[in-house]
């Protein structure tokens, strides 16, 4: 008997939706990126330095969206990420004290920050039975709240060390680069090649049949936004490396929240959970890099970029639902 819910729940993993939509997603950005440098004449954005300049924009969004792709994927969402992000930043940059020796326990603390933030939302989820735009969006302005009113005792700067995570490279490549490529390459074994991932497709498709199944569906909800949490801390580690300090404001100034699910759903994850994958969430954030670079050697206004995002993320959602009705029809 104990075999028949590992199997089920196997059986119910679904392939990636739209397995060519991240391939198509790179591919059209790519193509853009290298038109628009040869037109501008900024034939240097097409050198090495110039495509990990590009690719290492993408990695405090990428970390962020990795952990908002478990939770979308799981059947729920995380509105508290940007203000989690600044947290984790703060706290890193508060224990390390500008002292490299103490580098490993800011690192541990702000992850800590993160898994117990994102526990608390999982059980808001789960025990409380609270909506989850309602109960992270709660656990967001808690977060908010807690920042402003506790920076002025906080503030710190990052050691000078510890700014290699942000700026050094081994053989070219960014050691930030490499660090995103590390997060997203275990999720995606996580995800497709587990049982713990095959779980969460079952939760998120449908919560009732993996249930019946023996699926705890809220132990598997709950790691979920565990995940998400840790994931967030590391991303305002990555930032606390970049910047060499922390504010309450570096999360939401970024956007992170809103783009990590923008992201998400523009790799081809639906909303409502049970199929997706940390693919198409890469090439998703793949595509808003290339927006913020194309727009910066055009010199056009950068907000403009927010509105080209935003109806990449309408058009996304239109293809994706009339896709998802076509399967059904």
């Amino acid at each position: 008997m104990t075999d028949i819910p590992i199997e089920s729940t196997r059986a119910r993993r679904p392939a990636a939706p739209g397995s060519a939509l991240p391939f198509v997603l790179v591919i059209g950005s790519a193509l853009a990126y290298g038109i628009v440098a040869s037109m501008t004449g900024q034939i240097a954005q097409l050198s090495w330095d110039g495509i990990m300049g590009l690719l290492q924009r993408m990695v405090a969004l990428g970390v962020v969206s990795i952990g908002q792709t478990f939770v979308i994927i799981v059947g729920s969402i995380d509105l508290s990420l940007a203000h989690l992000i600044s947290l984790g930043a703060i706290v890193a940059a508060f224990v390390m004290q500008g002292d490299p020796s103490l580098i490993w326990l800011g690192i541990l603390a702000a992850i800590l920050v993160g898994i117990v933030v994102g526990c608390v939302n999982g059980l808001l989820v789960t025990l409380l039975k609270v909506n989850p735009l309602i109960a992270t969006l709660g656990t967001g302005l808690i977060l908010q709240g807690i920042l402003t009113t506790s920076y002025g005792t906080m503030q710190a700067t990052a050691p000078t060390d510890y700014r290699a995570l942000a700026y050094d490279s081994i053989g070219g490549v960014p050691y930030a680069l490499l660090l995103l490529a590390a997060i997203g390459i275990i999720a995606a074994f996580i995800l497709r090649r587990t049982v713990a991932g095959a779980r969460i497709y079952s939760v998120g498709g449908n919560p009732i049949s993996a249930r019946l199944a023996g699926i705890r569906t809220d132990r598997v909800v709950l790691a979920a936004h565990i995940v998400s949490g840790a994931c967030a801390a590391a991303t305002g580690l990555y930032l606390a490396s970049r910047l060499g300090t922390a504010t309450p404001w570096v999360g939401a100034n970024g956007g992170y929240g809103l783009d990590s699910i923008a992201v998400v759903v523009i790799g081809g994850t639906l909303l409502a959970g049970g199929k997706g994958g940390v693919s198409g969430t890469l090439a998703g954030v793949f595509l808003f890099a290339t927006i913020d670079a194309v727009f910066n050697m055009l010199q056009i206004d950068p907000f403009l970029g927010q509105v080209l995002r935003g109806a990449v993320v309408v058009l996304a959602v239109a293809y994706h639902s009339v896709r998802q009705k076509g399967h059904i029809a």
